[in-house]
């Protein structure tokens, strides 16, 4: 009986603890990239691009909801803008090195930039050990529409910029258009979508560029257990 009672109680405790788990808030929130390469195209334009262009890209997160590192960064967001060595996502060349801009929300407390940094470093991974510099600026990401027709505007100050649309039957001049690059972050979900706006206007890297009217972006969210 006691052992019946023991194994009862373990599998209550052990539920409570699971619950506990499953309903602990994630960080989790919405994510846009743009890159001066296609993303969704077929093998005529991916073959045309690769080792040309593809070397640049500007991609950011906004925070809705949760903590990092114990700080909440509800509402606040953060933008990566890297220039690599070769076609990012390319699986035949390496793209390393890759130097990289941080560009922080102005509005975060001092804690809060630090865990923004922390955070970005973890969701870009090797795309942003190398980081040569750090700004503060307003950033803003707003996405609206459905996930699968979504539009998406990122603006981080005067510095960077991508503004997309959903990717329609226009943009299918192969007719057998397909991912070519995935993402270059784990989201939860990610559409390729059509960049109407993509620049990058500040320094540390040695260029900037404007990259529009490709289908060069994704638009998606992301979650993180800390």
């Amino acid at each position: 009986m006691k052992s019946m009672k023991f194994l009862a109680l373990t599998a209550a405790l052990a539920s409570a603890a699971f619950g506990a788990t499953a309903i602990k808030p994630a960080l989790h929130g919405e994510y846009v990239e743009a890159r001066t390469a296609d993303v969704f195209t077929g093998p005529c334009f991916g073959n045309a691009e690769v080792n040309l262009m593809g070397d640049l890209a500007v991609f950011g997160w906004r925070v809705a909801e949760g903590q990092f590192d114990g700080v909440d960064l509800k509402g606040l967001g953060v933008v990566g803008v890297v220039k690599a060595s070769a076609t990012l996502g390319d699986i035949h060349n390496n793209a390393y090195p890759v130097k990289s801009v941080l560009i922080v929300d102005e509005r975060a407390s001092v804690e809060q930039r630090m865990a923004l940094q922390k955070f970005a470093k973890k969701m870009g991974g090797d795309l942003l050990q190398d980081v040569v510099k750090i700004v503060y600026a307003p950033v803003d990401l707003k996405i609206q529409g459905s996930v699968h027709n979504a539009t998406a505007s990122l603006k981080a100050g005067e510095l960077a910029e991508v503004t997309t649309r959903a990717i329609n039957d226009g943009d299918h001049i192969c007719t057998n258009e397909e991912i070519w690059y995935a993402p270059l972050t784990k989201l939860d979900h990610a559409m390729p979508a059509y960049s109407l706006a993509h620049t990058y206007k500040g320094d540390g890297l040695n260029t900037t560029w404007s990259s529009p009217l490709k289908r060069s972006a994704f638009v998606g969210s992301f979650q993180l257990n800390d």
